[in-house]
C-alpha cells in the first residue's frame, strides 16, 4: 500500500477489527450451568449463530492482522511515520479492551453479574484515558505537521 490515504484506511480499519478480533477469541464467558437453568444478563448479547459469530470473528483476525502487516511493513520502509505508533497502540489496546469487556458485560450469570460492574467502573475509564490520549496526540502530530 503505497498511498497515504491507504495507510489511513488500513490504520482505521485495524481498530475495529482488534476489538471484533477480542470478543471473538475471548468467547462466551457465561456461567456453566444445568440446561434449562435461566442466566441473568446485565445485557443481552446478540442472537449470532455460531457460524456467523465463527465468520465474523476470523474475518476481523483476518482485517487485524493484514492491517497491522501493512503498518508495519510501511513503518519499516519509512512510508509510514512512526510517531503515530503513539497514538495507533492506545487506540488497539483501547479497542482490545472493549472487546474484552463486552464479552463480561453479556456473559450470562446466576444473580449479579459483579465482572460488568467491573469493567463498567474500572474499564470505562481506561478505555477513556487511551482515547483521549490518542486524541491527544493525534492533534499534536497534526499540528507540528502544519507548523513545519
Amino acid at each position: 500500500m503505497r498511498s497515504r490515504a491507504g495507510l489511513v484506511l488500513a490504520a482505521a480499519g485495524c481498530v475495529p477489527a482488534m476489538a471484533v478480533t477480542v470478543w471473538w477469541l475471548v468467547g462466551d464467558l457465561s456461567a456453566d450451568v444445568p440446561p434449562g437453568t435461566p442466566l441473568d444478563h446485565s445485557v443481552r448479547p446478540p442472537d449470532l449463530a455460531p457460524w456467523a459469530e465463527t465468520t465474523i470473528g476470523a474475518g476481523a483476525l483476518v482485517v487485524a492482522a493484514g492491517t497491522l502487516a501493512v503498518l508495519v511493513r510501511a513503518s519499516a520502509r519509512r512510508r509510514f511515520d512512526r510517531r503515530w505508533w503513539a497514538t495507533l497502540v492506545p487506540m488497539l489496546a483501547a479497542a482490545a479492551l472493549t472487546g474484552f469487556g463486552w464479552r463480561v458485560v453479556t456473559a450470562g450469570s446466576v444473580g449479579a453479574n459483579v465482572g460488568a460492574g467491573l469493567v463498567v467502573l474500572v474499564g470505562g475509564p481506561v478505555v477513556a484515558l487511551l482515547v483521549l490520549w490518542s486524541a491527544g496526540w493525534s492533534i499534536r502530530l497534526l499540528l507540528a505537521r502544519r507548523v513545519v
